[in-house]
């Protein structure tokens, strides 16, 4: 039975490799939609011996039919493998019939399989702190397997609507792979964003037939972050401090309060970074980590303040970084304490740096949030809406102003009025 018009196995000889004893090997080549895969048959024969139109040993050689005999075989599995492919539904290659022939083409069928392929594929290709969640995904993933299933694994296939829902449920009620973590609603949200994940992949490399998640939706609850107002800031920069690492985590911080770069931005920093801006004042030009798109900000006084602290600081050792910064957990374990001695009563972290930007430093001092959402090199100026909140202050500011112009104009008025019940008086 012919499986497929546009698949071939034909086998032939390398001529381009001359083994010691003047004969070639024998390879087989399998084509499929023209795409070619070549192996070797680990044979070998003399020109003289093969036949090109059989693609076969001639016969009447010595040792013919025992070799024959071998490529029939080889081709018969090869055949085989195809069928194998078309059966599963998989994509068909020249290449994937090879990998199966080879056996190195374990194929993806369970939950299991699946978290291997995206560690070794996959997960390399994101950014550290978005590969760094995925293990606790998993292993809530496998916790709900045990649970619910008695199994340490789970055919991708059978893999539902029923089965992500359930998925959730469990974990809205199972106990937090850490007591001092427990998981809200958007931590759980992330982990099924994470299985979506997952599932979406093998989606597309047909190891599922359909979406599992075409009928469930993410729900976020929306989350106010922090920030910090201008006395909190002035705080934080006049206070003393003597230890060296509290110190650079206290500068550094008040610098992200004034440019807006996260953590990983301001690590990298470096010589290059500090440019002259089309106005000719100094300003700040990388790439963000995130989205690789560029980040231009110009540098305010307090930024370059804390940039002359440093300014010895850069050099071949340390690349030319800027500031010595600490790690992150030491960065945000040191924030804790420098709130502490402030007597601020916010979590502080180093993200509520980026927020304070937009919002006390930028939206507060009528910056428009379009050049807040440039600033913040954001695509969409929803996601800047996030981090520049119209708080009380700025609705207060703006009260203030609009109750002076309707004053101003209800004077404006009154006037008017009289002036044209003077004029009326004397023309009668």
């Amino acid at each position: 039975m012919t499986i497929s018009t546009t698949f071939s196995v034909h086998f032939w000889l390398k001529k381009t490799v001359i083994k010691k004893d003047g004969t070639l090997p024998i390879y087989v080549r399998i084509t499929v939609d023209g795409r070619r895969a070549d192996l070797s048959t680990k044979q070998s024969i003399s020109e003289l011996k093969w036949c090109s139109i059989a693609r076969r040993v001639k016969s009447k050689f010595s040792g013919a039919k025992e070799i024959n005999d071998d490529l029939e075989a080889i081709y018969s599995k090869i055949v085989a493998c195809h069928k194998q492919l078309f059966d599963d539904g998989n994509v068909i290659s020249a290449q994937a019939i090879k990998l199966r022939y080879l056996n190195k083409d374990k194929p993806v069928v369970t939950i299991n399989d699946l978290i291997i392929y995206h560690r070794e594929n996959d997960l390399k290709k994101l950014s550290g702190g978005t590969a760094k969640n995925y293990p606790s995904t998993e292993r809530y993933l496998n916790r709900f397997l045990l649970k619910e299933y008695n199994s340490s694994d789970y055919y991708l296939k059978k893999i539902n609507y029923s089965f992500v829902t359930a998925f959730e449920k469990y974990l809205r009620n199972c106990p937090p792979l850490r007591k001092s973590q427990p998981l809200g609603n958007n931590g759980i949200m992330k982990h099924m964003e994470r299985f979506q994940k997952l599932t979406t992949l093998a989606l597309k490399h047909g190891w599922i037939n359909s979406n599992p998640f075409s009928l469930y939706q993410l729900k976020f609850e929306e989350f106010d972050s922090p920030f910090l107002e201008q006395s909190e800031i002035d705080k934080i920069k006049s206070i003393r401090i003597s230890e060296v690492s509290l110190l650079s985590t206290r500068n550094i911080f008040i610098f992200s309060c004034y440019t807006g770069l996260c953590y990983i931005e301001v690590k990298r920093l470096n010589t290059k970074s500090i440019v002259a801006g089309i106005d000719g004042e100094q300003w700040i030009m990388v790439k963000r980590q995130k989205t690789k798109t560029p980040v231009k900000v110009p540098l305010l006084d307090e930024a370059k303040e804390i940039l002359e602290v440093y300014e010895d600081y850069p050099c071949i050792e340390n690349e030319d970084r800027l500031f010595p910064v600490p790690s992150s957990q030491k960065v945000n374990e040191h924030l804790k304490t420098i709130a502490s001695l402030c007597n601020i009563d916010k979590k502080l972290t180093f993200h509520v740096a980026r927020h304070t930007f937009a919002t006390t430093i930028t939206l507060l001092n009528n910056v428009p949030i379009v050049t807040v959402s440039k600033l913040l090199s954001h695509k969409k100026i929803s996601t800047t809406q996030k981090y520049a909140r119209v708080i009380e202050t700025k609705i207060s500011r703006d009260m203030l102003k609009l109750k002076k112009t309707l004053k101003e104009n209800d004077l404006k008025k009154e006037r008017c009025e009289r002036s044209t019940s003077h004029d009326y008086l004397k023309i009668i």
